[in-house]
């Protein structure tokens, strides 16, 4: 094995390996798309998100889960509701 050959396999493959993984590492960060920044303008349509997906106009107390009945909880973060 000659001292080009050597240099080569030991040298310029793992060189060429780790560009490449850095390129591949660095690309996705170059070609995203901008990040909204506090006090940019906002230009999409607004979005409500609900837990229920029929939306607020569903009877919630017509379910078939049974009513609890003679609960002493109060709810909120004081218990004052």
């Amino acid at each position: 094995m000659t001292i080009v050959e050597t240099v080569l396999v030991f040298a310029l493959i793992p060189l060429a390996l780790y560009g490449v993984i850095a390129l591949l590492t660095v690309r996705p960060k170059a070609t995203r798309i901008p990040r909204y920044r506090p006090g940019q303008e906002w230009g999409y349509a607004p979005v409500w998100w609900s837990a229920n997906p029929a939306g607020l106009s569903v009877d919630h107390h017509s379910t078939t889960e049974p009513a609890v009945s003679g609960s002493t909880a109060k709810g909120g973060a004081r218990g004052s509701w």
